[in-house]
């Protein structure tokens, strides 16, 4: 563990979080004690229902339902939805990251407040962070604008998400929190935050797959997808963060099946150079960070290839050239050939 010595500042912005079953039917009174009354709901298109039913649980004080919301932000569906915003003093976003991601796009250019209910263990909705995509271009931004003001983690929202996309964005949360660990920034306090995160995450998961329904487990890992984005929003990003964007961004991979591949790899391309940083939670895996992670996705039935989720081989050479450029601070150096052979080995769906 990092010692003591070392200074931080929490600089965590105020959010009010609820975690409990039943949660979802707050809407209504959170945005009176913020003194709103027009909400825009946010969905994606598969997610319109859940939208609809908010909005006759809001009544009078539901706006309209803005149900286009994609991966990586698009900046063209975030204009979209502006102009539906017209009118409306809130927004409310019901979702995993794309919907999360157009919430804040939204706040970042018009100040409205957000209340959202995760339905995924992204963590995104815990961050000060946004990724927006322009022209096939992925960027990442940090303003406190983009924070949302509400979260309400409701386990019974997640109760029925499908075993795979439980697995895939908890992996995904446990990749802010892994990261986290060998940040330039990273303190005392991210260290607490993100060690218990993966530990939520390693515990709770395979309770959730093997009984789905399980709301104490549920409630056990959306804890963990809080700890985890909050962890994501109080340090850098490093060398795991700028693959899984030039991917999303530039091949238009999923998310977080993304995350869920690369992380085993960015663990073990770092593996030597964060050793001290990284050993606590090696020791959460076995003892090989890399290889312990690998496994424990295996475990869980997890996407473990690239190839698997739609990248072609002959796109490899093209992803590790813009992998490196404009480069995150990481602690290992970014070499070209080196993110060249991790990356052909996350496609292939080597163990590392």
């Amino acid at each position: 563990m990092r010692t003591f010595h070392v200074g931080f500042e929490p600089g965590h912005p105020l959010v009010r979080v609820r975690l409990g079953a039943g949660v979802l039917a707050e809407i209504g009174s959170e945005m009176a004690a913020l003194g709103l009354s027009r909400a825009l709901v946010l969905t994606t298109p598969e997610q319109a229902a859940q939208g609809e039913a908010i909005l006759a649980q809001l009544g009078p004080r539901a706006h309209a339902r803005f149900s286009r919301a994609a991966m990586h932000t698009p900046i063209e569906i975030t204009e979209a939805a502006i102009a539906a915003a017209h009118g409306a003093d809130c927004i409310v976003a019901i979702g995993g990251g794309s919907t999360i991601g157009l919430g804040k796009a939204i706040a970042l250019r018009t100040d409205l407040p957000q209340i959202v209910l995760p339905t995924t263990y992204a963590g995104s909705e815990a961050t000060p962070i946004l990724g927006q995509t322009a022209n096939g271009i992925k960027e990442t931004l940090r303003s406190p604008k983009v924070q949302p003001e509400v979260i309400l983690y409701d386990p019974e929202l997640v109760a029925t998400l499908p075993a795979n996309l439980t697995v895939t964005s908890g992996l995904n949360a446990m990749a802010h929190a892994v990261e986290a660990l060998y940040a330039r920034d990273a303190n005392p306090l991210s260290d607490q935050l993100a060690l218990s995160g993966i530990r939520a995450f390693r515990d709770g998961l395979p309770q959730v797959v093997a009984d789905p329904g399980n709301l104490d487990a549920r409630e056990q890992t959306l804890f963990g997808s809080w700890l985890c984005g909050t962890v994501l929003g109080s340090v850098g990003m490093a060398l795991h963060h700028k693959l899984c964007h030039t991917l999303g961004g530039s091949f238009d991979l999923p998310h977080a099946e993304t995350h869920a591949i690369l992380l085993p790899h960015s663990a073990a391309y770092n593996a030597e150079a964060a050793e001290r940083e990284l050993a606590p939670a090696a020791e959460l895996f076995g003892g090989s960070i890399g290889g312990g992670l690998h496994d424990f996705a295996a475990s869980l039935n997890a996407p473990l290839a690239l190839r698997d989720i739609g990248l072609a081989e002959s796109d490899l050479d093209r992803a590790a050239d813009l992998a490196v450029k404009n480069p995150y601070w990481n602690p290992r150096p970014i070499e070209r050939d080196a993110i060249r052979a991790l990356l052909q080995s996350a496609w292939q769906g080597t163990r590392p």
